[in-house]
């Protein structure tokens, strides 16, 4: 993957205060702030996951642009799904045991929208990446929940953590379920700076 120290000029700022965002995003772009967007990120009534991805990562984009009006704004929001079911962030152990118990032995999407840019120029994107879970027993959820890992993950789970030996099949990017698809900001990047 290239690098885009350049893309500096304007001030690069990531809309998120997601640790996993800022590492991924450190493999593409060395020099960027980070502005987290606080926004209301539950879903509204009939909508599919990828309107709410979409939504939220423009929402993200919208409210770290007003403040910074000459940036370069990356924003993502992620969403997982069994079906049209979202699953967010969970609110407590019992909300986190639950979701991993709807995602055993069977596959999920993990859908990110992003919104990119400066002002006048935002490109928007959804990236998709189906996950296929293994069986999990009680056990298993038991003890993964009580590392706490997954309390700020939608879904209730990290691929690059505890949860990795859980999945057996994974079509598409990687990178999108750790939480930022690289190869399609990669794309988007390059358009906004030729």
């Amino acid at each position: 993957m290239a690098h885009y120290g350049a893309v500096s000029r304007p001030r690069v700022i990531l809309a998120s205060a997601s640790p996993r965002r800022r590492e991924l995003l450190g493999r593409l772009i060395v020099d960027f702030q980070v502005v987290p967007a606080d926004v209301d990120e539950d879903p509204l009534p009939g909508e599919s996951p990828e309107t709410t991805a979409q939504r939220l990562a423009h929402q993200k984009w919208h409210k770290v642009s007003a403040t910074y009006p000459g940036a370069l704004v990356i924003a993502g929001d992620t969403v997982v799904a069994i079906g049209e079911r979202q699953l967010a962030k969970p609110r407590d152990e019992e909300e986190a045991g639950t979701m991993l118990r709807a995602l055993s032995g069977r596959a999920h999407r993990v859908i990110t929208g992003l919104a990119v840019g400066p002002p006048g120029r935002t490109i928007c994107k959804v990236v998709s990446t189906t996950v296929q879970f293994r069986r999990l027993d009680e056990m298993e959820i038991a003890d993964y929940v009580a590392t706490g890992e997954p309390m700020d993950k939608a879904g209730a789970y990290a691929i690059q953590g505890g949860a990795e030996g859980f999945v057996v099949g994974i079509e598409g990017s990687y990178t999108n379920v750790v939480g930022l698809p690289l190869e399609a900001l990669e794309e988007v990047l390059a358009e906004l700076t030729v």
